[in-house]
């Protein structure tokens, strides 16, 4: 029948294909024999979590079809294959954002490959900027919830064509992150002496790649918002779609500037590597400890 509706003719827009996500886990298992079960998303400045990793096999981004190349200072652009305290591990040195000009599926397609991988549990770290005028520059921050700008306006990487393969049509994303993994990690800091400047709080990512004006700021902190970055959410919304739980963890590279004072100091990407590098040790302490516990 001629203009008869064609559901095929949708697409996938910005989720995966299954067989094309299969065909790329084929070609990163010719490149390494380990099987993961826990992923480990470095954030920025926070890339020197891969130097934990013994017995590694890396892999370039540009080897692993169709995988997005990370362009920002902080984000190496590759995987790192190996062992951590016991636990056979992959982690993402360098993501890739929305302000770089790739879709939500290509941000989040390198989380549906390790999840394609076997992993069970993944843990996604960020640089933010707080929005509690109580905290400070280099605290750690265990995300118990998230708020979504881009994807409450349509840009959700699940939108488009679902393979019940991957995961149900609707995911709940009331438990997006593991309140036992909550738990832990909040255990594991004050173990480790960080109880002093270890928070949870709420998470907010906007698209970027502009830091946020005070006006934005303030109506930030009026929804909930403890802390605003520009990433995680994609990819946590994928993880669980596939039923992996997720352990979030911000770390506070800056305060946001909520007024017009002449003494207020814009927030700057070097701000964000500096802050990651003084507490790239405390974060290595931190995350290695809990996957111990998780193993």
């Amino acid at each position: 029948m001629s203009g008869e509706f064609n559901p095929v003719s949708r697409g996938h827009e910005y989720s995966h294909k299954y067989d094309e996500v299969d065909a790329i886990c084929q070609n990163i298992r010719n490149q390494t024999s380990y099987q993961p079960t826990i992923g480990v998303i470095c954030g920025s400045g926070l890339s020197s979590l891969g130097d934990l990793v013994t017995e590694k096999t890396v892999i370039p981004y540009e080897k692993i079809p169709q995988f997005p190349r990370s362009t920002v200072p902080g984000h190496q652009g590759q995987l790192v294959f190996g062992r951590l305290n016991g636990t056979t591990v992959v982690m993402m040195q360098g993501r890739t954002h929305l302000y770089e000009g790739y879709d939500p599926g290509q941000i989040t397609l390198p989380v549906r490959v390790m999840v394609h991988l076997g992993i069970k549990h993944l843990v996604v770290t960020n640089a933010a900027g707080g929005l509690r005028q109580d905290w400070n520059v280099g605290d750690i921050m265990v995300i118990k919830d998230h708020i979504n700008l881009a994807g409450l306006t349509g840009l959700s990487p699940l939108r488009g064509c679902n393979d019940s393969r991957f995961g149900l049509r609707f995911p709940a994303l009331s438990d997006a992150y593991n309140k036992d993994l909550q738990k832990l990690a909040l255990e594991t800091a004050s173990e480790l002496g960080f109880a002093d400047f270890t928070r949870t709080g709420v998470y907010c990512a906007q698209v970027g790649p502009c830091f946020e004006t005070p006006a934005e700021c303030r109506f930030l902190q009026n929804a909930g918002v403890d802390a605003v970055g520009m990433s995680t959410v994609h990819e946590v919304s994928v993880a669980r779609h596939a039923g992996v739980t997720v352990l979030g963890i911000s770390l506070i590279t800056n305060i946001a500037v909520l007024g017009y004072g002449d003494n207020e100091q814009p927030a700057n990407h070097d701000e964000v590597l500096e802050t990651g590098r003084r507490r790239a040790s405390d974060m290595q302490k931190l995350v290695s400890t809990i996957l111990q516990k998780l193993n």
